[in-house]
């Protein structure tokens, strides 16, 4: 398998969720309400699996990897398209955290909020996948050898393995009160 495989796999579970969001979002507009508990499942989603768990690596070791080789001005232009979609993504999403605590609060404009970035994030994640699966990973594996492919993805496999405790560490850390 290359390394680009977890990753694509990985896509596959992302857009199973924007498709399930995208319910949900149907279910907002038409009831003018919001789940907060499902919308803290779709952020705790996006904020650990879409971003620590698979931008991580992309951002971690991939393009870490792919910026010490001579890449084309096309490949470096689109990673470097990448990397400002994740700072996006991340951005969203945190947009998404404050909308949900004043949608919390009875803010009688949260809930507007909530819809118009849901949409947006429902929009961002087919086409960012896209760029990712048809335009990039596909090309940009022919710049590492076989062993520096079979290291990467040993790499992938060592980052997912660390990824559920650092999580849970932060939890608890978080409500002990030793970690802002």
């Amino acid at each position: 398998m290359m390394p680009i495989g977890p990753l694509m796999i990985e896509h596959r579970l992302i857009e199973r969720m924007v498709k399930v969001i995208r319910g949900e979002l149907q279910k907002i507009s038409e009831e003018n309400e919001a789940n907060e508990s499902f919308i803290d499942t779709a952020l705790d989603f996006f904020r650990t699996y879409a971003d620590r768990c698979h931008h991580g690596k992309e951002e971690d070791i991939l393009f870490r990897d792919l910026d010490k080789k001579p890449l084309s001005p096309e490949h470096k232009k689109t990673m470097q398209e990448l990397i400002e979609e994740h700072v996006y993504a991340r951005k969203t999403v945190g947009r998404l955290v404050d909308a949900k605590e004043k949608y919390a609060q009875r803010d009688s404009n949260a809930l507007e909020d909530i819809i118009a970035i849901i949409s947006e994030l429902i929009e961002f994640y087919p086409k960012h996948i896209e760029k990712e699966d048809k335009h990039f990973f596909i090309p940009v594996m022919n710049y590492f050898s076989k062993q520096e492919k079979d290291d990467m993805l040993q790499e992938f496999w060592e980052f997912d393995k660390k990824l559920i405790h650092e999580k849970y560490k932060a939890v608890v850390e978080k409500l002990e009160g030793t970690k802002n």
